[in-house]
């Protein structure tokens, strides 16, 4: 636990009623809560770090373009400090404007995809304006925003961690009370392939779900790019002797794992807090420590290489590869998605 974590623990209290008392009162008025004339689906946690949102949000941005519903995600861009907000995300947006993450996801989608606001509803306004003809709008680590009317919410859980100790901010990692999983139309299992006790997360689902289905999901590293190019090389990779993996991620442990599943083994790794990656001055250090495990090259996750900069570029004298991550066995829950749009009749108001 963090030093301000373990300050703010006599507040856990407070921050438990103020969680009950806002879900209350969206719970007794919905009407609250802002309807857009397209459907909204949410994909979202009850914990904090990584539960695998964003490759659950590029699945299902992509299948459901591809199925004939266009769409853009709307993001809170979170560790963007912006002066224009909300704001489109386009390929050559700066990071520390938009956020990691949605500058992923722009890199991946194309442009008019994306666009990240504090306030939801007006990042909705911006990318209904600026793109004819979208369908549906994906609403990434939508969850607690619940100012924005949903039709479809997407609660997942990571398969490994779960729940951490099951308790609240500060004492633990949960944003919101277990009970608030009834709110979701879905439970999606990540990392399904190493969960250890399915029995106990199927009834964990029955007792405190909304009774929609339970989907399983997976995390797949399959491929390895260099920084800067987008020629794909199939993992593992035995090229400059053994590599050293380092992240900026919630959960960097799961990235460290992934990589051992793909069969690509490490000497060696690096974590950085969540949404930030090394200064060039770190990179320096970074690799003096790569070398000092006896490694010949470095691996990050994609979130981490779309901080890099020219700055970085500069003193990166190690070769530095980008693992690229995808869902698997998410066909299942993108059929049931469609299924869920094609019942969706009028305009809403």
């Amino acid at each position: 636990m963090s030093i301000l974590r373990h300050l703010a623990v006599p507040l856990a209290p407070l921050y438990g009623w103020a969680v009950r008392a806002r879900n209350r009162a969206f719970d007794t008025h919905p009407e609250r809560a802002a309807r857009l004339p397209v459907p909204v689906i949410s994909i979202g946690n009850l914990s904090t770090g990584g539960t695998g949102k964003t490759p659950l949000t590029l699945l299902l941005a992509e299948g459901l373009e591809a199925a004939g519903w266009p769409n853009a995600v709307l993001s809170r861009g979170y560790g963007g400090r912006r002066e224009v907000d909300p704001m489109s995300v386009e390929a050559d947006s700066d990071p520390r404007q938009t956020g990691d993450e949605p500058l992923l996801m722009a890199l991946r989608l194309g442009p008019g995809r994306v666009v990240v606001g504090r306030k939801r509803h007006a990042a909705a306004l911006r990318a209904l304006a600026q793109r004819q003809g979208l369908r549906c709008l994906l609403l990434d680590d939508g969850f607690q925003h619940r100012a924005l009317h949903r039709d479809l919410d997407l609660l997942l859980l990571d398969g490994v961690r779960r729940w951490g100790n099951g308790r609240l901010l500060p004492r633990g990692d949960l944003r919101e009370p277990m009970e608030s999983a009834r709110r979701a139309h879905a439970l999606v299992v990540t990392r399904a392939s190493r969960v250890q006790d399915w029995p106990a997360l199927e009834a964990w689902w029955s007792s405190y779900g909304s009774g929609g289905p339970l989907f399983w999901l997976d995390f797949q590293l399959g491929t390895l790019r260099p920084w800067g190019s987008r020629e794909g090389i199939p993992l593992p990779w035995q090229g400059h002797g053994p590599a050293f993996a380092w992240c900026g991620l919630g959960h960097p442990e799961a990235f460290y794992a992934d990589l051992l599943v793909a069969g690509q083994s490490w000497v060696g790794t690096r974590s950085f807090p969540d949404h930030r990656g090394p200064g060039p001055g770190e990179l320096v250090q970074l690799q003096a420590q790569a070398r000092q495990e006896g490694a010949g090259w470095l691996v990050c996750t994609e979130k981490d290489a779309v901080k890099l900069g020219p700055a970085h570029a500069a003193v990166l004298d190690l070769p530095l590869m980008v693992a690229e991550q995808r869902c698997r066995g998410g066909e299942a829950l993108l059929q049931w998605v469609l299924q869920r749009l094609g019942g969706e009749t009028g305009t809403r108001t």
